[in-house]
């Protein structure tokens, strides 16, 4: 049996994981941390992550490489990116470069629960659109 999802939380920032780590704990979500890059790739390895929480810059890259990390590793993990700037155009860079949101840092737990919910609701759509698709076709072949 698969474990239960995690949120993986990737902060060089130490005072930045403990915030978002205790949000997210106080709520009831599983967390793992790491500072960089590198511990970001060994945990979508070994871990059951559904969620990553990242900073915009890392000690050994940046959100992007976390990106790029959860394709090579076949994860649907969505990325979050925190910014201090979080600024309209960055907004839409980290969603350009396949973030799925992009929110104010230091995190507010509203801003993190929403990003939450958001990514869920789309899981369940995407989810939703499967069943469908795949009632179609065992339709249109009997």
């Amino acid at each position: 049996m698969e474990a239960n999802p995690q949120i993986l939380v990737v902060s060089s920032e130490l005072e930045n994981r403990r915030a978002l780590n205790n949000i997210l704990r106080n709520e009831g979500y599983d967390t793992i941390c790491a500072s960089r890059v590198s511990e970001c790739k060994e945990a979508l390895q070994t871990q059951n992550v559904s969620l990553v929480f990242c900073d915009r810059r890392l000690s050994d890259g940046n959100y992007r490489d976390v990106v790029a990390a959860i394709r090579e590793s076949h994860h649907q993990a969505r990325v979050i990116v925190t910014s201090r700037l979080a600024d309209w155009d960055e907004y839409l860079d980290a969603l350009h470069h396949g973030a799925f949101d992009l929110i104010a840092s230091p995190c507010q737990p509203t801003d993190v629960l929403w990003a939450i919910v958001q990514a869920r609701r789309e899981d369940h759509e995407r989810a939703g659109f499967m069943v469908a698709t795949k009632a179609r076709a065992v339709s249109a072949t009997a």
